[in-house]
């Protein structure tokens, strides 16, 4: 039985030319197992949240004919198939995150593109975000949220000589962000856009690029973004958020604002109880995704949204706790890698609550390892597993022990 658990833990434990030595990884490397214990935390209980808000969809028209069980299914496939998949990340050295970041951002910038062709993007809600896989749909904006990470930090590596200037360290990743800008605008998906330009002026600011260029860029980002807004829907949105409950806005677009505060006010403290949310029932549209935690808030109170709060606080204090340890061992694309995996989960989260709680404008972003979908579960996985994996080689390195 020993003999079958050591080969099956040699599948799932990094190697390198000298071998696998179970034992001495056992007792000489420790991973940090925190972030292990509260990632698995958020996955049980987005997973029993997916079937909680979900339970009712079958009596709608848009779901009609699903079981109640039908998105708790799917979403325990993603999850196994997201565990799965941060099992072999983690496996791969962070070398070769950087050697092939640049190719992995172009098979990013090209499903971008792909997704936009009709006879390939799946249309849902007026967007165009999805590529059919089977059963199943990958939304390759989920991707590049992964990809902006690894590719700017090594960008910032190989320019850290010219990262300070303009035209030679800035402009390259201006041009950038500019199309992708444009990319994921086409679909629509400015939440993407949002996160993904925010990740990556980030890095670039860590990365030790000098604050101006980043404020003006950010500056000019704003400006479009508003521009955007102003030219479409959208502006709306951003009226009825000042005013959700006015009459011309309370049943059209502050729908979802008005039934997810309305979804606090009912949890209180404690909560009406697991399973007893009533804005599930067809009230709050996409409760099981965009707007999960209103439904964490009604059945499980201030508690329950404090508990999740501190969760995903703890994982970006991890996160940037590592970059700074890299940091301090000179490996700069570790430590960026590291800390962009802080910025992203630290504010998708942040702009999810935000939004449930009716202190931004209403925009889909889901929560991370809670929200239903596939795409998000796999990216955000893969990209804990490389943390873990940073983790590891920094405590290797500082023993002076190569396994």
């Amino acid at each position: 039985m020993m003999s079958i658990l050591n080969r099956v833990e040699s599948w799932f434990t990094p190697k390198n030319a000298t071998g696998f030595k179970p034992e001495a990884w056992r007792a000489k490397t420790q991973l940090d197992t925190s972030i292990v214990y509260v990632v698995g935390f958020l996955l049980l209980l987005g997973l029993v949240m997916v079937y909680s808000s979900s339970i009712g969809l079958p009596e709608s028209v848009l779901f009609k004919g699903k079981t109640g069980t039908h998105f708790l299914i799917r979403q325990g496939a993603f999850m196994t198939i997201g565990v799965a998949l941060a099992l072999i990340a983690f496996q791969i050295p962070m070398a070769k995150w950087n050697a092939y970041a640049p190719y992995l951002f172009l098979l990013s910038v090209a499903l971008l593109a792909i997704v936009l062709l009709p006879f390939i993007g799946k249309l849902a809600n007026n967007a165009r975000r999805w590529i059919p896989v089977g059963p199943f749909t990958f939304q390759p904006s989920e991707l590049m949220k992964w990809a902006v990470i690894v590719y700017t930090a090594s960008y910032c590596v190989k320019k850290q000589d010219k990262i300070h200037s303009f035209k030679d360290g800035m402009l390259p990743m201006l041009i950038v962000i500019v199309v992708l800008g444009i990319e994921l605008l086409a679909e629509p998906d400015l939440g993407a856009l949002v996160v993904v330009a925010a990740v990556a002026l980030g890095i670039l600011f860590l990365g030790g690029s000098a604050i101006m260029p980043i404020l003006m860029m950010g500056i000019g980002f704003v400006i479009a973004a508003s521009i955007v807004i102003a030219t479409s829907n959208r502006a709306r949105r951003v009226l009825a958020f000042l005013d959700p409950w006015s009459p011309e806005f309370a049943k059209t677009e502050g729908f979802q604002l008005t039934n997810s505060l309305i979804a606090f006010g009912r949890g209180e403290f404690f909560g009406v109880g697991l399973g007893n949310s009533i804005e599930k029932l067809n009230h709050l549209s996409e409760a099981h995704t965009d707007f999960i935690l209103a439904i964490i808030a009604e059945e499980l109170g201030f508690l329950g949204v404090t508990v999740v709060v501190g969760c995903f606080g703890w994982i970006v204090f991890k996160a940037f706790s590592i970059g700074r340890r890299a940091f301090d061992q000179k490996k700069l694309f570790e430590s960026l890698v590291a800390q962009g995996v802080g910025l992203w989960i630290g504010m998708q989260a942040g702009i999810h609550l935000c939004v449930n709680a009716g202190a931004l404008p209403t925009k889909g972003l889901t929560l991370p390892f809670i929200s239903y979908g596939g795409s998000a579960m796999l990216m955000s996985l893969l990209a804990i597993a490389v943390l873990l994996r940073i983790d590891y080689e920094l405590r290797i390195d500082q023993r002076g022990q190569l396994l």
